[in-house]
């Protein structure tokens, strides 16, 4: 490493936010661009660990100590060309990763972690200062034609690593929008859009083929995606949301989390907001928290997400409840490093105003005599763990039982899967326990033309191991298509396979 005592002599130190009695006034991204200074100081921090177990802590297999050594030597451009090597979109992971890798930094065993996602974002933003990120068009096609559907971020990854193969590559939206959960399902306060449309820019120069408004199944028949492609590849996304089946349910004022952000990245954006996220017309209206009692039920990053958007519309309180116990504050011994800690996270939402409620369950939902949600019947619960299973149950604590005001909730429990009607029934593709498709090495076991990447393979996940799925799949249908594949293989095993509720 260029600086060995970095560690030694900086502490960890990130770009400071914008205020809080600032920020809460529009959709900005709170976080500034690093400066050049902060981003060499932090990279000289790196501390030449010998075995670097953030490799391993990162699902991509981002080459970390080397990009960290090169910002220190402010060798920019071969800072970009190691990282890119392996993320293609390290403006959306340098924004809005958890960064498993720093979970995994040998130096926060007993120190803050490198700050890594800062280095990673100041890399790429530099990048684009210096004119580093240019179009690479291939310089043969192989004649072959692949269909993606669905441009989240593992359908964006598989298309760029594909058209990078040489294949020709359609990407097919049924939004109006290219993005998915990037563009409908992450506040612009913590992705400005205009980063989704200066990538796709650089993708549409490079070949890339984007189709938006068209629903496979519906707008063009399944089959016939098969018969005008070589290969098909599903990132389609976990889109089915976990329901809250109580009385009083059907009362005006309940609705589910997504449809609540992706209505407001269409405010901010400017844009009609007759269609949802999905392509599908908006059920429930305008929904807007302003001067309302705002309750957000899911304790994950969605949930807080709709904790900042309710902010930002002025709401009267916003609560977030969770029915599970609350995280220790400190890593917990059940997950010692290098693994992703089992502990307390408050986002920039919380910092702005936020009551958080743990062990809470929602018993009903109470409306006034028009239908409208007015009250939630909510009671503590007490987690123990089973002696004989291991296992935490909980059970309601007694006389802990009330109601309290609310006239917005929100449902931000998760997603359990893929949405089965269209092209997965369509194709008579096999489905998995949990109703994902299930696969053999990213190819579909029921149809060897199609494969499938993302969350509607894996289950709900973040978006750094989508992207790390889509650059997997890319290389499984390139192997397909010609016998044999070029394309960049990660074959680093990861600590963490399942994360939680994270955007």
């Amino acid at each position: 490493m260029g600086k060995i005592t970095g560690f030694l002599e900086f502490d960890r130190e990130l770009p400071k936010k914008r205020s809080v009695e600032v920020r809460v006034q529009d959709y900005k991204e709170i976080e500034p661009i690093p400066t050049e200074e902060q981003s060499t100081r932090q990279a000289s921090r790196c501390m030449d660990c010998g075995i670097p177990f953030c490799h391993n802590g990162c699902p991509l297999g981002n080459v970390i100590p080397e990009f960290n050594d090169a910002v220190y030597e402010k060798n920019w451009k071969l800072a970009y060309e190691i990282l890119s090597s392996t993320n293609n979109f390290p403006e959306f992971t340098g924004r809005i990763c958890p960064a498993p890798c720093e979970a995994s930094c040998v130096l926060g065993i007993n120190k803050p972690p490198v700050a890594i996602e800062l280095i990673e974002k100041s890399i790429i933003e530099k990048a684009y200062e210096l004119g580093l990120v240019q179009p690479k068009i291939p310089e043969k096609r192989t004649g072959k034609k692949v269909a993606v559907v669905g441009s989240g971020p593992a359908g964006l990854a598989a298309s760029a690593q594909l058209n990078q193969a040489g294949h020709t590559v359609t990407l097919f939206e049924r939004a109006d929008q290219i993005g998915g959960l990037l563009r409908y399902g992450i506040p612009d306060f913590k992705l400005d859009k205009a980063t989704i449309d200066r990538r796709i820019a650089v993708m549409e120069a490079e070949g890339v083929i984007f189709k938006t408004g068209v629903n496979i199944g519906k707008d063009i028949g399944a089959n016939d995606l098969l018969n005008d492609f070589d290969a098909v590849v599903l990132t389609i996304g976990s889109t089915v949301p976990r329901d809250l089946k109580i009385p009083g349910r059907e009362l005006k004022g309940i609705y589910p989390a997504m449809e609540f952000l992706s209505q407001q990245n269409k405010r901010v954006a400017g844009i009609d907001r007759t269609y949802d996220h999905r392509g599908v017309k908006y059920a429930n209206g305008e929904l807007h928290a302003g001067g309302k009692n705002v309750f957000v039920i899911g304790g994950g990053d969605t949930g807080s997400d709709c904790v900042g958007t309710s902010n930002r519309h002025g709401a009267k309180s916003v609560n977030q409840i969770e029915l599970l116990p609350m995280p220790p504050k400190d890593r917990d011994a059940s997950t010692p490093w290098p693994n992703w800690p089992m502990m307390l996270r408050t986002s920039t939402s919380h910092e702005e105003g936020c009551e958080r409620s743990w062990s809470i369950n929602t018993k009903a939902f109470i409306g006034d005599e028009e239908g409208n949600l007015k009250a939630l019947q909510i009671v503590k619960l007490d987690w123990q763990t089973d002696p004989e299973t291991g296992r935490m149950q909980m059970k309601e604590v007694a006389g802990s039982e009330e109601e309290i005001a609310c006239e917005l909730a929100l449902l931000a429990a998760g997603f359990l899967h893929p949405q089965a009607e269209g092209i997965v029934t369509d194709l008579d593709l096999e489905l998995d326990e949990r109703g994902n498709i299930r696969t053999n090495q990213y190819q579909s076991i029921s149809n060897r033309k199609v494969f499938a990447a993302g969350d509607c393979r894996r289950g709900q996940s973040l978006v750094v191991w989508a992207i790390s799925e889509g650059r997997e799949a890319a290389r499984a249908t390139d192997q397909y298509l010609m016998g044999e594949s070029l394309l960049e293989a990660k074959a680093l095993s990861v600590f963490n396979s399942e994360f939680a509720d994270v955007s």
